[in-house]
């Protein structure tokens, strides 16, 4: 009997400590509610360099001298999913502001197919240290984040959480006008 108590006390230690696959990534991220933060032009501080490795296996470096929006993402991120097409249809419609992924806690196959899925037609850069360089400034706090950058290279806002149409252009909009 002892001996039977010891084995389903295993087995219901190992069952319980199962994580199915990639759930555990899924649990632990912070997902915003949307809320944007925006600073005032005397107040910002410089981008980090956005330049490395894409997921089509490009190398890609970005130049202040036009808006960029920097949208971090995961293929496991519902959010990400949901806010895709409008991130597509915003470069479509402000093809003056370079748009940027970067992709963060992912694996590169997953990501692939989200990409052909929801057909970015922006870079996504594959190394996501380039997030503890915003720390200074406004650092991606949830998945989805988006950092908006100014013309002059320095981050000018933030979305935390899916981006909506009329947020994001709203603040295009807004340091087009600067």
């Amino acid at each position: 009997m002892k001996k039977k108590i010891t084995a389903i006390a295993i087995a219901t230690l190992f069952l319980s400590s199962c994580g199915g696959g990639t759930s555990s990534t899924q649990e632990t991220f912070v997902s915003g509610n949307g809320t944007v933060t925006y600073i005032k032009a005397n107040q910002r501080v410089n981008a980090p360099k956005l330049n490395g490795m894409t997921l089509r296996g490009t190398n890609f470096s970005f130049t202040p001298g036009k808006i960029a929006v920097v949208n971090v993402w995961a293929s496991w991120c519902a959010p990400c999913r949901a806010e895709a097409p409008t991130l597509v249809a915003l470069s479509q419609k402000y093809p003056e502001t370079t748009f940027i992924g970067i992709l963060t806690r992912d694996n590169l196959a997953t990501a692939e197919a989200f990409q052909r899925r929801f057909s970015l037609p922006y870079p996504t850069l594959i190394n996501d240290a380039v997030l503890i360089e915003f720390r200074d400034s406004l650092p991606a706090n949830a998945i989805p984040s988006t950092v908006v950058i100014d013309k002059t290279g320095k981050v000018a806002a933030r979305i935390s959480g899916e981006v909506t149409v009329a947020g994001l252009s709203e603040i295009i909009e807004r340091l087009s006008a600067e």
